[in-house]
């Protein structure tokens, strides 16, 4: 779970929409699958992808603009 935020966070870094994209679409449902096997509560998966889908969502806006 932390390979892939950490590879969603790189992405997003790149400022390449089409690979953060990518990367968080990846990402979600491991971090999913982290909470249903126990290992973090589900208010934290939300709260990551919650972040991570901001970010993402400000690349596609300043890649249109």
């Amino acid at each position: 779970m932390r390979t892939a935020l950490k590879r969603a966070i790189t992405a997003i870094g790149t400022g390449d929409y089409e690979k953060a994209s990518t990367a968080y679409k990846h990402a979600v449902p491991i971090i999913d699958g982290a909470v249903s096997h126990g290992l973090i509560h589900k208010n934290k998966a939300a709260r990551h992808k919650s972040r991570l889908n901001v970010q993402v969502k400000a690349l596609a806006t300043a890649a249109q603009a």
